[in-house]
């Protein structure tokens, strides 16, 4: 049957393929409207096969919280280059997608990709802008957070977020503090809220690198052991949260800061997603 320019435009505004995509579609399907779309999003799988090596060192981290700003997340939309990252077009799909996993209640990222928005799953419309654009697009991250009050912040660019989850509120309105604290982790990118958050493998590495480096610098046997404790005490200070300088004002632990906002507020959680 013959193709018209109207068949093509009704079948482009239905998939948002190209004009030329969206007849070669139609004609292989003669005519056929759903037989064509199948054919399109079969392209968009055959592309994401094609590309399925490529890094995806670009994209968008799109982050939101709920009415009561109890729940957050987070998901990380990555690509391969700048100009599709700031696409309209994945912009609309990445935040179609924060929709979904906040509505669907899902906890991971393999359940995030089954469900649907509209008639297709998650992973189907980004099969389908694969095959539009001709890039490979994956979602790298997805975290939920909770708390009393959880705080999100997104560095400039769209290509680092962070999550803050807060306890202690007492009634007193922490966005502000939550933005100060999601920047300094974002800045200074700390490995755990306090000591106690430090994986002993990590603990076990820094003594050991204490110890070796106390060594090489001819330090007494006996005193070597305190030296690398006194180094883990030191990498405490500079790579746990609540124990690092405060950003803004150098004289405040990130944890007296918090504390001068409201006694007792402290961060029980916190996820720093970066893209590239």
């Amino acid at each position: 049957m013959a193709i018209t320019a109207q068949d093509v435009n009704k079948l482009r505004q239905m998939t948002g393929a190209g004009m030329m995509d969206c007849k070669k579609a139609l004609t292989e399907a003669n005519g056929d409207f759903d037989l064509a779309i199948d054919i399109l999003r079969k392209k968009g799988q055959k592309v994401s096969a094609s590309r399925a090596d490529r890094e995806t060192t670009e994209g968008s981290v799109f982050i939101r919280t709920n009415d009561d700003s109890s729940v957050g997340i987070l998901v990380a939309l990555n690509c391969e280059t700048d100009f599709v990252g700031k696409n309209e077009e994945f912009q609309n799909l990445g935040n179609a997608i924060l929709d979904v996993a906040f509505t669907s209640g899902v906890a991971t990222t393999e359940e995030l990709l089954t469900q649907k928005i509209g008639d297709f799953t998650v992973q189907e419309k980004i099969t389908e802008l694969v095959g539009k654009i001709g890039e490979k697009i994956e979602i790298s991250e997805f975290v939920k957070v909770s708390g009393e009050a959880v705080v999100p912040y997104i560095h400039a660019g769209s290509k680092l977020g962070v999550l803050v989850s807060l306890k202690g509120v007492n009634g007193t309105d922490v966005q502000e503090a939550g933005k100060d604290v999601g920047m300094q982790i974002a800045a200074m990118n700390p490995v755990a809220v306090d000591k106690d958050g430090v994986d002993a493998s990590t603990i076990q590495k820094e003594l050991e690198i204490g110890k070796e480096q106390a060594l090489a610098e001819g330090k007494p046997a006996n005193i070597i052991d305190k030296i690398a404790e006194g180094k883990l005490q030191k990498f405490y200070k500079d790579n746990t949260l609540l124990n690092q300088q405060f950003v803004k004002d150098n004289s405040l632990t990130v944890a007296k800061y918090l504390d001068s906002v409201a006694s007792g507020l402290t961060v029980t959680e916190f996820k720093r997603i970066s893209i590239g």
